[in-house]
């Protein structure tokens, strides 16, 4: 498969996309290694940091796509995720849960200048204050709203939805280890998977693959996408690596961990690895890679 499209990558084969020192040679080797393993198309993931830190790495990103045909061909779009997120223990996963804060259009404006018309997937959690007013302003910028690191009940998903909520990010995630046993954001999320997109991390840790079994019978084909979640460690095996400001530790099994080893911190599978453990696991065909891993994330993309 070599038409790949990945609507979430931290990182790729060492470099961090969160770095704020990111380099253009750093930029440009990271999308020729993923061009190398088959992704056509990606889109450079800036998750939660203090709003200056995070306005200076999207406008980073925005340079060197800019001064790159290459890279501006590689690179789709950028995905914000934060920092309008759950602050509370779990729903935060990685996250620095200190800068988190409820939605703000100004803060979000902010964030979207500094891309330069490049910010096209915004992840927020759709119960937090003013994300509503929000989710409805970045349609309105013909941005894509995903709901993630959430505990959106019902009707929070739903008046979301109203408003223009289009995808749910990696589901399964960015949610506690323990919830109650009925009513928890994945059942919700579930339930709602008539209306929006859902991702997911296919690599045998985020999600174990009986459960992805189940999510996949729940889910319409149509409106799956599989997502890498990749942080600067896919591709290199186990190890210490980076995220933004933090270290993640890369276990024998393949598994980034945060450094108290709590909470997964992306993901160190590349997307083609997903693939063929998804073909080794019986759970898709290789038309269902297809749509799930390209066609369904073109059609998000160019429906907007």
């Amino acid at each position: 498969m070599n038409d790949l499209v990945d609507l979430q990558v931290n990182g790729y084969a060492g470099v961090d996309f969160n770095a704020a020192d990111l380099t253009h040679s750093a930029m440009r080797e990271a999308c020729q290694r993923l061009r190398d393993d088959g992704v056509v198309r990606f889109f450079p993931t800036v998750i939660t940091d203090d709003l200056d830190g995070m306005v200076g790495k999207i406008k980073r990103l925005s340079e060197l796509a800019e001064s790159d045909a290459f890279i501006e061909e590689c690179v789709g779009g950028i995905h914000v995720e934060g920092p309008f997120l759950n602050r509370n223990r779990g729903f935060i996963g990685a996250h620095p849960a200190e800068h988190a804060f409820d939605a703000s259009v100004d803060a979000a404006e902010r964030l979207i200048d500094a891309g330069a018309g490049r910010v096209r997937l915004f992840t927020l959690a759709p119960e937090v204050d003013g994300a509503v007013r929000l989710i409805a302003r970045l349609r309105d910028l013909g941005i894509i709203v995903a709901a993630g690191h959430t505990d959106a009940s019902l009707a929070d998903l739903d008046a979301a939805i109203d408003a223009g909520l289009q995808l749910f990010t990696h589901l399964g995630n960015g949610c506690p280890s323990e919830m109650h046993r009925h009513d928890n954001i994945v059942q919700r999320a579930l339930a709602r998977s008539q209306a929006l997109f859902i991702s997911m991390i296919a690599d045998g840790h985020h999600v174990p693959w009986f459960a992805m079994q189940n999510y996949l019978q729940c889910i319409p084909k149509e409106r799956v996408i599989i997502v890498s979640d990749a942080i600067s460690a896919a591709g290199l095996g186990p190890g210490s690596h980076r995220l933004g400001g933090q270290t993640v530790h890369v276990d024998e099994n393949g598994a980034a961990w945060m450094a108290d080893r709590t909470q997964f911190a992306g993901c160190a599978t590349t997307l083609r690895e997903s693939a063929q453990m998804m073909l080794e696991q019986d759970l898709a065909t290789e038309e269902d890679l297809r749509r799930w891993m390209t066609a369904n994330p073109s059609r998000l993309l160019d429906a907007d």
